[in-house]
């Protein structure tokens, strides 16, 4: 009979990040909440010795390289941890967004940004009934350089970070400034 252990408190948070991650992608603009705050956990639920991440964080840097990845610059991330968005117009301009042949290709964005407040948005797609609008602090001109670069299915899809809260955009998901 095989037995196996059940998991040990770092397994069962990169679970539960995991799942949290999941979720929040499956449910656009949904707000899931982690089992701890920050990008740390993401970073242990996410990379693995197969990717190439960038973070704008020298502690963030270092737990990358702990994971047995590569710690690559930004046009060659699979995965990409900002602590803020501000300014962020190179990370934009350099990041992955796949092919209409291997769109999944595109790079996934992680960064910390304030839920509730800042630029009010639209949400309509796969996995949103109708629509749904939220408030998130960055500016008009991300979304107009988002709209730029993900012509579906090519794109990048987007984790926002506040604290423990946790809100998925896929490239899927077309987004409307109010």
């Amino acid at each position: 009979m095989l037995t196996v252990a059940p998991p040990d408190a770092v397994e069962a948070r990169a679970n539960a990040t995991f799942e949290a991650l999941m979720w929040s992608m499956a449910r656009p603009g949904e707000i899931r909440e982690l089992p701890e705050a920050g990008l740390t956990a993401i970073v242990d639920a996410l990379i693995d010795r197969e990717c190439v991440a960038y973070a704008d964080n020298a502690t963030l840097t270092r737990q990358i390289a702990e994971t047995g990845a590569i710690a690559g610059d930004l046009d060659q991330a699979d995965h990409l941890f900002l602590q803020s968005l501000d300014g962020a117009a190179d990370a934009l301009a350099a990041i992955r967004c796949g092919s209409a042949l291997y769109p999944d290709e595109g790079a996934t964005l992680v960064a910390q940004v304030a839920h509730g407040k800042g630029q009010r948005l639209r949400l309509t797609g796969p996995g949103i009934d109708g629509s749904r609008d939220l408030e998130i602090a960055i500016p008009a001109a991300f979304w107009a350089l988002r709209q730029q670069l993900c012509a579906y299915p090519e794109g990048f899809e987007l984790l926002l970070v506040d604290g423990r809260s946790v809100i998925g955009i896929p490239r899927s998901t077309q987004i409307e400034v109010l």
